[in-house]
């Protein structure tokens, strides 16, 4: 009963499979999972459609969907793999050494990409800034504590950003900062996100509006985004 399903979905979905048509304090009673969790659980299931709901005289009950549902889903999913998989394991096969992904969520997920750059002291940092930082960010985290640290662990950093007062004025403090800055025209490059490359193979991404962060360590992947920032530097005027 567990595919597909972690822990307390399967037990939430065994207690409805017995119970049938139910109240949420019956789910409670009977599964021992907390109510606050009880909901998260049931809108989960709700979404892979093993849950359905009724309102009956202003009052909500649930039920189990059939079971079989289960085996249609992963038959479904086993169908599309199928398809897929040669597409998958032709650009594999193009890969040495496959890369690593990590993604982090929300605004500290965020921080943590920062913190990772902040590990490789005595290196140089070339960033794509995004503007968006500003009114989706903690901008005074990042100028307070990681700009700090960045100093002190003498990464020295180049980037290239949009053309707006607010980086103006951050550009005025370059040198204190070991940071040499290239301005440019946001509305000919809008950048929506931010990018950081950093310990020759590793690429920091942060979606500031979107609230997450990705950290992708791949040599072929720095490399190539390396060229394209140098090449990017030298076409701006200092």
């Amino acid at each position: 009963m567990t595919i597909g399903l972690d822990k307390k979905e399967a037990q939430l979905y065994l207690c409805l499979l017995e119970l049938g048509e139910t109240n949420i304090a019956r789910i409670v009673k009977k599964s021992g999972i907390k109510r606050t969790t009880c909901y998260d659980v049931i809108e989960s299931l709700k979404e892979k459609g093993l849950i359905s709901i009724i309102v009956k005289k202003a009052k909500i009950f649930y039920f189990a969907e059939d079971p079989r549902k289960l085996e249609r889903q992963l038959d479904e999913k086993k169908h599309l793999l199928s398809h897929i998989l040669p597409q998958l394991l032709s650009v594999a096969n193009l890969i040495d050494k496959k890369p690593t992904i990590r993604y982090f969520e929300g605004v500290e997920g965020i921080k943590d990409v920062y913190r990772d750059t902040l590990n490789h002291p005595k290196q140089e940092l070339l960033a794509w800034i995004s503007d968006d930082a500003v009114d989706y960010f903690d901008i005074d985290w990042l100028w307070n504590f990681y700009v700090t640290k960045r100093v002190e662990k003498k990464i020295w950093s180049r980037s290239i950003a949009p053309d707006v007062p607010y980086l103006k004025n951050v550009k005025t403090f370059d040198q204190e900062h070991l940071r040499q800055s290239r301005l440019i025209s946001p509305k000919e490059f809008p950048f929506q996100v931010e990018i950081n490359l950093y310990s020759n193979d590793k690429i920091g991404i942060m979606s500031f509006r979107e609230q997450f962060g990705l950290v992708i360590e791949s040599k072929k992947i720095y490399t190539t985004l390396k060229s394209i920032f140098e090449a990017h530097w030298k076409s701006l005027n200092s």
